[in-house]
């Protein structure tokens, strides 16, 4: 969403320095008649849709337990096989297979500026995002943490995941609108 309006905001300076004397009502006039806004509500409403589908989705695999290398409900997932299929199955995004890979194919983001369906990473094994899980809201993730474990939702403040956290990331809104690979 930030990055739309980022954009938004550079599309109207640029054109803004295409005639050095616009008055605003040119500047709104411009975007009017291009139906610019419109177009970006229409991309908000669409990643704000996926966010909570997503999650949606993500919650119906709760229970499912953890298998190495798992990518299916059937025989179970790992951390990054759960995000991937969460992805691919509600967004129509393939996304790479190993956490570390998650994290370089998405974009970083700010703790503070979490929302559901961006990911979140740990470093759980003496590197960086070597564990993966979906921010679901209100401090909480969903992930499928480790052998004899199933997939569960817990916070992001409890002491082992604060002490872990690696970083958040945001799958590209562009890719998540087009439902296409990062």
């Amino acid at each position: 969403m930030r990055i739309i309006l980022v954009l938004a905001v550079l599309f109207l300076f640029s054109a803004a320095n295409a005639n050095p004397v616009p008055t605003s009502d040119d500047a709104g006039r411009f975007v009017s008649e291009r139906g610019f806004m419109a177009r970006i509500g229409d991309v908000s409403e669409k990643v704000e849709a996926k966010a909570s589908e997503l999650v949606v989705n993500a919650m119906g695999f709760l229970g499912v337990p953890y298998k190495r290398g798992g990518t299916n409900s059937d025989t179970g997932f790992d951390c990054s096989g759960f995000v991937r299929t969460i992805f691919e199955q509600t967004a129509g995004l393939v996304l790479p297979r190993s956490a570390n890979q998650q994290a370089a194919a998405s974009e970083k983001i700010d703790r503070s500026d979490l929302q559901p369906g961006d990911l979140v990473f740990f470093n759980t094994m003496r590197r960086a995002f070597s564990h993966v899980g979906i921010y679901v809201g209100e401090g909480n993730f969903i992930h499928a943490p480790k052998p004899g474990a199933k997939v569960r939702v817990e916070s992001l403040s409890v002491g082992y995941w604060a002490r872990r956290f690696d970083g958040a990331r945001r799958v590209p809104v562009e890719a998540a609108a087009a439902g296409t690979t990062p």
